[in-house]
């Protein structure tokens, strides 16, 4: 199959071309200098130049706070980008895939969200992600829509990294305990997502590793490990560290529609954790914990 990747630049676009490359597929990759998504004529060229059969929008502003400070770049960038994307995809008779978050929801269920709960955004960010979904799918029917949460991995900013980077800075730790959801490889969500479209099972898709877990849980888990010790960890609220963004308190997303389809359970994250750790990949960044998202 031939695959374009907009967004190749990034964690999850680079774990993308890598996987694809490996499932033997011809892969046109772009970052975002080589295709920006939010320029509706450069998408159209370059997909138009690739002629993908799929196209998979990678491309996302993950800045949550900065979202809620300016909206515009969020919405052209997930919103109308995802919008660009579907086009260009339906312009040479292309399917299309839009990644999407866990911030669609509102975090007030109480439980996991699986695929046919509704929407409900808190923040910006959410709201521009959850217009990305309705773009996409308006502009191109033939598409996928996968949401997922928490992701960590080589190449991108995230929480993994900068918890081992805080850790070596600093004796203490203040970590958020009122937010939960499911740590997310990207490496697995790559995995997931090649495995995903081999069929025209066109839909929205939950996709994330197994367990659920708090921020505070995990960064334990983090240090525990990765074999650092005399690095103490409190547990803080959403509402002392201030954000200028709300959170979903409890989102967990339910991988319902894969398991209907009778594929396998996504490992749980902490095997997950244990072999990105194990790869020697944990490069440090300046990061806050919404950047893995």
């Amino acid at each position: 199959m031939k695959v374009a990747v907009l967004g190749a630049g990034g964690m999850l676009g680079r774990e993308l071309v890598s996987a694809l490359g490996r499932a033997s597929d011809k892969v046109a990759a772009a970052t975002r200098s080589e295709c920006d998504v939010a320029d509706l004529g450069a998408t159209i060229r370059f997909i138009r130049q690739a002629q993908p059969e799929l196209v998979i929008n990678a491309a996302a502003y993950t800045d949550v706070d900065g979202a809620q400070r300016d909206a515009d770049v969020a919405y052209r960038i997930n919103a109308m980008g995802a919008r660009n994307a579907a086009v260009a995809a339906a312009s040479v008779g292309a399917s299309v895939l839009y990644v999407s978050s866990d911030y669609v929801f509102d975090g007030a269920k109480g439980s996991g969200y699986d695929e046919f709960d509704s929407p409900n955004p808190l923040s910006v960010y959410g709201r521009s992600k959850y217009a990305g979904e309705v773009l996409t799918r308006t502009a191109c029917p033939r598409c996928y829509v996968v949401r997922s949460q928490w992701l960590y991995g080589p190449g991108g900013r995230n929480f993994v990294d900068s918890i081992l980077r805080l850790a070596r800075e600093r004796p203490r730790l203040e970590i958020v305990n009122d937010q939960f959801g499911s740590p997310t490889y990207a490496a697995d969500l790559a995995a997931a997502i090649v495995t995903l479209v081999r069929e025209p099972a066109y839909g929205t898709y939950h996709l994330t590793n197994g367990g659920v877990c708090s921020w505070f849980d995990f960064a334990r888990e983090v240090l525990a490990r990765a074999g650092i010790e005399g690095v103490a960890v409190h547990p803080v609220s959403t509402a002392q560290l201030g954000r200028p963004a709300p959170r979903p308190p409890y989102s967990p997303l339910d991988n319902l529609m894969w398991r209907l389809e009778g594929r396998a359970p996504r490992r749980h994250y902490r095997e997950a954790l244990e072999a990105y750790l194990g790869q020697g990949l944990n490069s440090i960044h300046s990061a806050s914990e919404e950047d893995s998202r």
